[in-house]
């Protein structure tokens, strides 16, 4: 869960999962250890996969290490899988893919107002999958960047944007090569202004075309918005598994 962090990336006088994660290797290590992440989240944004990577040659049965690492975390955050790369293998540098979804919640539960939106409306899903099947289209989203992003591209290529019914309400899915900065929390802000007519189909597809952040809707809520998935390729594992 992110809500107790700021984030993903270690920053000065804030408690980050990169900062717990050092911790607790470096108590279990006893060295400095460095760990690089696939990517970074924003304050309250939750991951259920986070990829990272650190080098040590300390590392024998990798089960029990994990096993203790999370033995030195806190609750809200958990080792899934440790496993040998190659040398050479990067978290951010070598996924292929990434997945977020964000979770919009319809009706008042106050076991989910940390974990999903409620937002003052109940938006048309048809709408903004019509609006989603527009941005399929595109490959520049800098009218989803945060202003002033130092980025050398905005191209990002989609392979999947749609929205679809959950327990809670509804939940959006959307995966790509890569993300800027802020994007899926503008695209899904933007989608709801056209879930409640707020913004037709064809100024939506003019956002997109515009590559100007102020045209597009605010940043949904950050407790909305889940990593779910990084994607390599299989040969980035010493084994292969």
């Amino acid at each position: 869960m992110g809500k107790a962090y700021h984030g993903w990336q270690i920053q000065p006088n804030a408690n980050t999962v990169q900062a717990e994660l050092e911790r607790a290797l470096k108590t279990l290590l006893r060295q400095e250890i460095k760990v690089m992440g696939a990517g970074r989240t924003d304050t309250g944004v939750h991951a259920r996969q986070l990829v990272a990577h650190f080098d040590s040659t300390a590392l024998e049965n990798l089960t029990q290490f994990k096993y203790r690492v999370n033995s030195f975390l806190p609750k809200d955050i958990a080792i899934n899988d440790i496993y040998a790369v190659r040398e050479d293998a990067h978290a951010r540098f070598d996924a292929t893919a990434r997945t977020y979804q964000y979770h919009i919640a319809l009706n008042k539960d106050p076991f989910s107002q940390d974990l999903a939106y409620r937002p003052p409306f109940n938006p048309d899903m048809d709408l903004m999958n019509q609006a989603a099947d527009i941005m399929m289209e595109y490959q520049d989203f800098e009218a989803f960047s945060r202003t002033g992003s130092d980025v050398k591209t905005f191209i990002c290529k989609l392979t999947q944007a749609s929205w679809a019914v959950s327990d809670q309400g509804l939940i959006f899915t959307i995966s790509a090569d890569r993300f800027l900065r802020n994007m899926v929390r503008a695209v899904v802000g933007t989608l709801l202004e056209v879930g409640i007519n707020k913004c037709s189909l064809e100024e939506f597809r003019a956002i997109i075309e515009s590559k100007d952040r102020t045209k597009a809707g605010a940043s949904a809520p950050a407790q909305g918005l889940y990593l779910t998935a990084v994607h390599y390729p299989k040969d980035i594992k010493i084994n292969g598994e």
